[in-house]
């Protein structure tokens, strides 16, 4: 599970950081509203704890920015306000819960566990467009009436790109969502993955679905 930590008190971002990736959880920390923003638009989070006093956008404008980009993505106030309108108005503006500070690194644990089982769960079997198909429980792609072969990490690649399609994906994003690792501008193993894999999708198709974006990265849609 992917996490995000919207907090601008380093010590404590770092702090929550470091307590959920000991529990399995990879979580990122970002010290300002408008960088999670940002982060949020290009990385598919499982959920955010969002603090509410934040630089250049404060909390409340982060919230209402997520739910305009992803409205079920789970979200987690922490506050120093332990006022009744506080939480009030957290919870009406789309929040799943809400943590008054200070708290206790189990109960924020056992918060966001709970609300990532109430995270609505969507799981298609198949993903299309044009005449490619994917079928996510057999690990198969069938372009027109040919079986693809993929190997496992092209899978993984196609799938990614096919559930963002239309979305331009830098290479940093593919990084860290398929590889999940950091990008270094010094390698070329993601232009390298996508160069076989339009070979595998795109050969002897009139109608070509991966595109490069140039200076930003690649996009699945029909062209």
């Amino acid at each position: 599970m992917r996490l995000l930590i919207v907090e601008d008190h380093k010590r404590t971002a770092d702090f929550i950081c470091k307590g959920f990736n000991e529990y399995q959880f990879h979580a990122d920390a970002v010290y300002d509203g408008a960088e999670a923003i940002y982060r949020i638009s290009e990385i598919n989070y499982d959920a955010v704890v969002l603090d509410v006093m934040l630089p250049i956008m404060d909390g409340w404008a982060v919230l209402e920015k997520i739910r305009e980009l992803k409205p079920d993505l789970p979200v987690l106030m922490l506050s120093a306000c332990d006022d009744v309108d506080s939480r009030v108005k957290g919870l009406e503006m789309g929040a799943y819960d809400y943590l008054v500070k200070p708290f206790s690194f189990n109960e924020l644990l056992a918060r966001v566990k709970s609300l990532l089982r109430r995270k609505p769960k969507e799981n298609p079997i198949l993903l299309k467009i044009d005449d490619l198909t994917l079928n996510l429980q057999k690990h198969t792609a069938i372009r027109g009436e040919k079986k693809l072969p993929l190997t496992a990490k092209e899978f993984m690649l196609l799938t990614f790109m096919l559930k963002r399609s239309g979305e331009v994906l830098s290479r940093t994003v593919i990084a860290e969502q398929v590889w999940d690792i950091n990008f270094d501008t010094n390698t070329n193993i993601i232009d390298v993955a996508i160069k076989r894999l339009r070979e595998k999708v795109d050969n002897d198709h009139p109608t070509k679905l991966i595109h490069t974006v140039r200076g930003v990265g690649y996009v699945l849609e029909i062209r």
